[in-house]
């Protein structure tokens, strides 16, 4: 009579916790109450109770429980802790990020000020060097490295595919500042060159003054390279490895506010070095100590780089493929370098990026060279050119600060379409501002001289506030758009998409607008009388540019509603 009275309030208590339990979804307490009350049933009523009502309730519980959902953040678990409002995970990922992406900038902006100041102020050189090193060095080593990291890619993991690639910039910087300079005069071959200028003419200086300056113009190369390679390639592959969609939308943009103080403080080094320059005995190599420790800070933020990259490898990259859905993969053979490219070039989505990239360089190049003449008039010696640059980033940190800030208003408030529309539309309203005041310096004159400017500095002042608001718009939104992307992209396109678009595509635009100024130069015997069709040029690259983001974001926001990756 005991047992009879105590069972079916026993099944009763077990419904009533097969219930509650099938409700709260509990991934782990629900099974073993269930397995408990049944081990309790059994032990207590073995032949009162049926099998076919208890053990069924029981069962479904299980059932239910033991498969809990996918979480919403990469690797977060349901009921992670929040800062802020925002998955501790998440602060996990964007923290190391932050930093990884401070000191790329920093590195970047001290490399790319002292590799103008190196060329341009060289011995029989000019800024008129930059176009043929930007076509003739600069591309061919871009294609070179893009054909070694697709064979590299499909045999090296991401993690040592980072190292392969970072570790030989750091060691060229610090060979550069401490081996290859101080025996420069012993490098360059100054004596040939000067015999090929006096034999083939000043037409061909350019070209010579590449071959007289040579370990200045790989300096410059791998300058350029790294921001080609480590920041789009290295940095933002990483970035789109761990995040999702909707926290890149979030914080993106924000990081470039890090990075953009990078650009402040790595300006205000350049100024003091150029200072330390300036105020050093003669007899004493000034650019050799500037070197030296500009490119020490280069070495140490590289070395910061590589550590916050394997803190990230061994704590975040983990949790990320397991947090993962799990599918089978299909093996196929590595793709060759040409049936790389020929893949990329069958997809509109690759293309639609692709032809962003190259419209960029084109356009900002169209008016940079230009202005980089000017600054050398304005600033004939080094340590002036140098200081000036240096003002330079830190204007441009300071106002792509503030507009990494609103950058975030502007994705949530307006979106990935309109926010791609930005960039260049700055591009032309400052380029046309621009070329409006170089070919009208004349009338203008007496009205800039009231205002204690002369039209040469006006035109230094107005390039420098053009190129301030269209790095901006591009560090604050272009980039951000563009990585943004390549998410849902599958990690084959994704991979070797990005190294075809950022290694390529970006040498190719300057290059690209670097040919159309040569070839203005020939045609209408001076870059002056070419300046009035090199707008008309930038007009119709910025409207082709225009119609290219509006195409990828109806692909973009197609791709993202499919939930799967561009076939």
């Amino acid at each position: 009579m005991v047992l009879a009275t105590t069972a079916p309030s026993t099944i009763g208590g077990m419904r009533a916790n097969a219930r509650m339990t099938t409700r709260c979804s509990a991934s782990v307490a629900a099974p073993r109450i269930g397995m408990a009350q049944s081990g309790l049933m059994g032990q207590r009523m073995p032949s009162l109770v049926k099998p076919q009502v208890a053990q069924p309730r029981v069962a479904t519980t299980v059932k239910a429980v033991a498969q809990p959902s996918v979480p919403a953040v990469l690797g977060a678990a349901p009921d992670e802790k929040k800062f802020l409002g925002i998955p501790a995970f998440t602060w996990q990922k964007i923290v190391p990020l932050g930093m990884m992406f401070f000191c790329i900038l920093f590195n970047y902006t001290i490399l790319r000020d002292t590799k103008d100041v190196l060329v341009v102020t060289a011995p029989g050189s000019g800024a008129e060097i930059i176009p043929f090193l930007k076509t003739w060095v600069n591309l061919p080593m871009a294609i070179g490295f893009t054909v070694l990291y697709t064979k590299l890619s499909n045999v090296l993991s991401n993690e040592q595919l980072f190292y392969t690639c970072i570790i030989p910039f750091i060691a060229f910087f610090g060979a550069f500042a401490f081996v290859l300079y101080p025996i420069r005069d012993m490098l360059h071959p100054t004596a040939l060159c000067e015999n090929l200028l006096d034999t083939m003419g000043a037409r061909f200086a350019g070209p010579i003054a590449i071959v007289r300056n040579w370990t200045y113009c790989l300096f410059y190369v791998m300058a350029e390279l790294w921001g080609s390679v480590v920041v789009s390639v290295l940095f933002w592959g990483l970035a789109n490895q761990i995040t999702t969609v909707d926290e890149a939308k979030q914080f993106y943009p924000l990081f470039g506010l890090g990075a953009n103080v990078a650009l402040i403080f790595s300006g205000r080094a350049v100024k003091i070095f150029s200072q330390i320059r300036a105020n050093l005995p003669e007899g004493v190599d000034g650019w050799g100590v500037s070197l030296r420790g500009l490119m020490g800070m280069v070495v140490i933020g590289g070395l910061i780089i590589c550590a916050v990259h394997a803190y990230l490898q061994k704590t975040v990259v983990p949790k990320v493929q397991g947090s993962l859905p799990k599918k089978e993969k299909k093996k196929k053979e590595p793709m060759s370098v040409g049936e790389s490219f020929k893949f990329l070039a069958a997809s509109p989505y690759i293309r639609d990026l692709a032809f962003l990239v190259v419209a960029y360089g084109i356009s900002i190049n169209l008016v940079e060279v230009t202005w980089k003449s000017k600054i050398k008039e304005q600033f004939p010696n080094p340590n002036d050119y140098s200081a000036f640059m240096g003002d330079f980033s830190t204007a441009t940190g300071a106002v792509t600060f503030t507009m990494m800030i609103v950058s975030r208003w502007i994705f949530n408030k307006f979106g990935w379409g309109v926010a791609a529309l930005i960039t260049p539309s700055v591009l032309l309203a400052t380029g046309i501002i621009f070329f409006s005041l170089v070919l009208f310096s004349g009338p203008l004159t007496p009205t800039l001289a009231t205002l204690g400017l002369t039209p040469l500095f006006a035109a230094v002042i107005v390039g420098a506030a053009q190129n301030i608001f269209s790095k901006a718009s591009k560090y604050s939104l272009f980039d951000p758009c563009k990585e943004m992307a390549y998410i849902p992209l599958d990690d084959e396109t994704r991979t070797k998409g990005k190294a075809a678009i950022d290694v390529i595509c970006n040498p190719l635009g300057k290059s690209g607008g670097a040919l159309i100024q040569q070839f203005m130069i020939i045609g209408f015997g001076s870059l002056a009388a070419s300046t009035p069709y090199l707008g008309l040029i930038l007009l119709g690259i910025v409207g082709l540019w225009i119609f290219a983001a509006k195409d990828l974001d109806t692909r973009f926001e197609a791709l993202q509603k499919e939930g799967g990756s561009e076939e």
